[in-house]
């Protein structure tokens, strides 16, 4: 019941953020016309599911007076593998997919500069920014479908079993989940070893001890149980992952103009917002769990923090050399960053 309250309560934040009209009354629905399946690789407990998919599964089809229904298919019950989501909608497997486009690295190269050190200062900024950015440079990059929004998750936190870090020093030699590979290679910069894998593989990793640490947003902890494992944590602002939700061309193509314009009203910038916002105070109870269960916390002070962003810097540079027009979408990414954290404070 609580849980459901959550949700309504969310939607309505959605609803009013996007204009919509969440809660038509059941008499006035029909029979659906269309039926969108919606997959992704995490539990139905997750922030994506509950935060995301469901509230605008909801809106969707109160908007569209009961004409589309949406069927979620959470932890990959579609078949394949996370990395394969990218794939199972373009070609039609599924009609939405909740995905990360970094696990197909060097397939969305411009989004990557989202995911450099120390970029995104918050989930709403970020996203509200990488919405911006996918408006004025991505759009060829994902021409192969459908984006109904792209964000970003809180800054993530390094979750340690055995041992704290609490300097650069410490992460000598640590085997550490990378979120993608611009974060791996600023971990490597850091003196640690990045081990690559999708976040629903993490706990068994973490268990048999391939990894000593994870890289993770606190929202994602409980859902996986990363905190029966670890004990030790890093707040370090060091990264954020870009996520891409996105509907198969040919389903939007197909749909009537005024469906289309059902998914246009539930998609872009005000979706951008309301889902940063959600996931940055999604970061609040996993955190306050893992307090109460007596775990360590750690943070750069401002002198760390300007070693840890030196040590990083080469990797800014590497990607805006190996990155067609890099200086300029760099800078342009920084700009919207910025313009967006000062209207969120």
């Amino acid at each position: 019941m609580m849980q459901k309250t959550r949700r309504s309560a969310l939607i309505g934040l959605m609803a009013a953020a996007l204009g919509l009209s969440a809660a038509l009354p059941a008499t006035a629905r029909t029979e659906p016309e269309v039926t969108l399946r919606v997959a992704h690789f995490l539990p139905p407990s997750s922030t994506a599911q509950t935060q995301l998919i469901e509230p605008w599964a909801e809106a969707v089809e109160a908007d569209s007076d009961g004409r589309i229904a949406v069927e979620i298919y959470p932890a990959m019950q579609l078949g394949g593998r996370p990395p394969q989501l990218i794939d199972q909608v373009r070609t039609g497997v599924a009609d939405v997919v909740w995905t990360l486009p970094g696990y197909t690295p060097g397939r969305f190269p411009k989004t990557e500069v989202f995911e450099l050190p120390f970029m995104v200062p918050g989930a709403e900024a970020g996203s509200r920014a990488l919405w911006a950015f996918y408006e004025l440079h991505l759009r060829d990059e994902y021409a192969d479908v459908h984006p109904l929004v792209l964000h970003v998750h809180a800054p993530g936190t390094l979750h340690m079993r055995e041992d704290p870090v609490t300097a650069m020093e410490d992460l000598e030699g640590m085997k550490v989940r990378l979120p993608s590979q611009p974060i791996g290679r600023a971990l490597e910069a850091l003196g640690a070893v990045p081990v690559g894998m999708p976040v629903p593989a993490t706990y068994e990793a973490l268990e048999r001890g391939v990894v000593d640490g994870a890289l993770l947003p606190w929202e994602v902890v409980a859902p996986l149980r990363i905190n029966e494992l670890t004990r030790h944590h890093l707040e370090s602002n060091l990264y954020t992952a870009t996520f891409l939700f996105a509907m198969n061309n040919a389903t939007y193509a197909n749909l009537p103009d005024d469906l289309k314009a059902v998914i246009d009203a539930n998609s872009g910038a005000a979706l951008a917002e309301a889902v940063g916002r959600a996931w940055d105070a999604a970061e609040a109870p996993a955190r306050q769990a893992a307090k109460e269960a007596g775990h360590s916390f750690h943070t750069l002070t401002p002198d760390q923090r300007d070693r840890w962003a030196q040590a990083t810097r080469p990797v800014i540079a590497d990607w805006i050399d190996r990155t067609e027009n890099g200086q300029v979408l760099y800078a342009d990414a920084k700009a919207l960053v910025g313009r967006f954290a000062a209207k969120t404070e």
